[in-house]
This record gives structure tokens, C-alpha cells and sequence, in this order.
């Protein structure tokens, strides 16, 4: 996202809620526009629209609009009474097969919602390792065992929330490049109705860090809206997400305007069903995602 920002009208498309929801949620709960253009109005920037889209989902997913605006913003919920040792399967602890220090740093203080700590784990593991690897080896780990262990005993989908919401708004701060490298943007999008943005957030960065400028257009994007955006923005490639098998439909992709140069289409994501248009590629890894972004590019992936 450059530039001002974005005006709540435009957040509000985006979003598909009201504009008056959104300054609601705003005057509320805190949760608004952090950036003024140049005539002092109001304008959400990447974090700000990252934060939104959490809490957009969230309440979706049936949260009170006040729980998804504190998993948002990264506020640690109350403490809980202890309970006893022993009580529900497996405790606090999280499936980290091959988890490394870092890895179960991190899941420690996800499980206890302790926001500053989850924050500077995050961003010195990104610092420290790059994206790539520190998406591959420590926070997709952890975000699919605290996942596994919602699944095996119904608890911490709370924290798998609060994890989420805030590895998000790390990688939104890196996902503009300083000298971009490419003359036409990579867009990225959500199949329609999808609702997990957060492997976009990933690429964005992992792109940023390579030199590679991308417009995330975040979840949910309707099919018409990634079509028009595809012929205002002539895009170098486009990289779609798919994680539900409801919102996997390929036709989507065979959709899309062609272009001239032909358009590069890249899915990622387990949601898609089978077989893909033959202009696609499908991409299983982060690293290969960014590797099929510079080919389409014709770019040198930096060593």
C-alpha cells in the first residue's frame, strides 16, 4: 500500500462492511486509522487495514466484536484461574515435532497471550533469519501446532487468533521494498470467500526482501474486483491463495483477463481442486512462490 493510505470508504469495500461500522469500531475499540494525508484526513495504512481484516474475521467466525478487536491489536486477555496440572490433554504444551529454541519461544508466549513477548520473538526471528526461513522453520510450525492441538482437544483457538493476528502486522512491516526492482507490481489476492490472508502477509515480505514490489489485496477478493484490478494495474504476475476446499474453484484463475504480455498466473494453497488451467503454476512453499514470482519477472532471485 502506498502513498497516504486509504480512506474508510475504500477500507470499507474492502472489507465489505459499512463505513459507519468502521468508524464504530474505531470510536470503540480503538482500532482505526493511524495516517493523515496532506489536508489532515484520517487514512489506514497496511498495518491498520491487517489489523482490520483479523477482526473482520474473527467476527465472522463468531467472535463479540470487542474479543476480535483485542486479539487484533495484540492486547493480552485477562488472566485465566490456573488450572490444576494434569487437567485436559497435553497441558499448554504445543506439537513441535522439530522445533527449534526459537520455535518453542514463540509457542510459550503465544499460549500465554503475552503480546510484547510474541511480538519481539516475531520480528527478531525475521530479522535475524530473513522470511523465508523464519515463515518455513518457526512460525508456520507453530502456527500449525497450536492449530493441531485445537483439533485434538478443542482448546487455544484463542491463541491461534492472537498468534495469527499478530505475526500478521509484523509482516506488514515489511512488505514494501526500498528500491523496487520491478516496473510492474506483483497482485495478490484471496480466492473468493477465502479468509485466510495471512500466507499473502508472508509472500508480500518475502518479496519486499528480495526487491520485489507487491499490492496484497488481502481475503474474500470477489472475482470481478481481482479481474478489474488486474486490468487498472497491468500486474507483472498474479499469486492467488486458496486454503478452503470451498473456495478452490480453478475456474477463477481461467477467468482472469490474459493481457498483453500474457498474464502470469501462480496459485498457492491446499484449497484448490484439481486440475489447474494450463497458464497456471502452482507453488506448495513459501520459497517457491517467491522463486515463480522472479521467474515470471524475469528477475535474478538474489542469492
Amino acid at each position: 500500500m502506498e502513498g497516504p493510505g486509504l480512506s474508510v470508504g475504500a477500507v470499507a469495500h474492502r472489507l465489505g462492511v459499512s463505513a459507519s461500522t468502521l468508524r464504530t469500531w474505531d470510536r470503540r475499540y480503538g482500532i482505526g486509522p493511524s495516517r493523515r494525508s496532506e489536508g489532515a484526513h484520517r487514512r489506514y495504512g497496511a498495518e491498520d487495514v491487517a489489523r482490520l481484516e483479523v477482526m473482520n474475521r474473527l467476527i465472522l467466525e463468531g467472535a463479540p466484536p470487542g474479543e476480535a478487536a483485542r486479539v487484533a491489536l495484540g492486547i493480552p486477555a485477562p488472566a485465566a484461574p490456573r488450572k490444576p496440572r494434569g487437567h485436559g490433554a497435553g497441558g499448554k504444551r504445543v506439537p513441535l515435532p522439530a522445533g527449534s529454541d526459537r520455535a518453542r519461544g514463540l509457542a510459550r508466549a503465544a499460549m500465554a497471550l503475552n503480546g510484547p513477548a510474541v511480538l519481539t520473538a516475531v520480528r527478531e526471528v525475521l530479522a535475524d533469519e530473513g522470511v523465508v526461513p523464519a515463515w518455513q522453520g518457526v512460525l508456520a510450525p507453530v502456527l500449525r501446532g497450536i492449530g493441531e492441538r485445537y483439533a485434538a482437544t478443542g482448546e487455544a483457538v484463542e491463541v491461534e487468533h492472537f498468534l495469527s493476528a499478530l505475526i500478521l502486522a509484523c509482516l506488514a512491516e515489511r512488505a514494501e521494498p526500498v528500491d523496487p526492482a520491478n516496473a510492474r507490481p506483483v497482485l495478490l489476492a484471496c480466492a473468493p470467500e477465502e479468509q485466510h490472508s495471512l500466507p499473502l502477509y508472508a509472500l508480500a515480505a518475502a518479496l519486499a526482501e528480495t526487491g520485489v514490489a507487491a499490492r496484497n489485496l488481502g481475503m474474500r477478493v470477489p472475482e470481478k474486483a481481482l479481474a478489474d484490478a488486474v486490468e487498472r494495474i497491468g500486474p507483472g504476475a498474479v499469486f492467488v491463495w486458496s486454503q478452503m476446499h470451498f473456495t478452490g474453484d480453478t475456474g477463477v484463475l481461467d477467468r482472469l483477463p490474459t493481457g498483453r504480455p500474457p498474464l502470469r498466473v501462480i496459485a498457492g494453497g491446499p484449497g484448490w481442486r484439481l486440475p489447474f488451467p494450463e497458464r497456471v503454476r502452482y507453488v506448495a512453499t513459501l520459497e517457491e512462490a517467491v522463486a515463480a514470482v522472479h521467474e515470471c519477472l524475469g528477475l535474478v532471485l538474489p542469492a
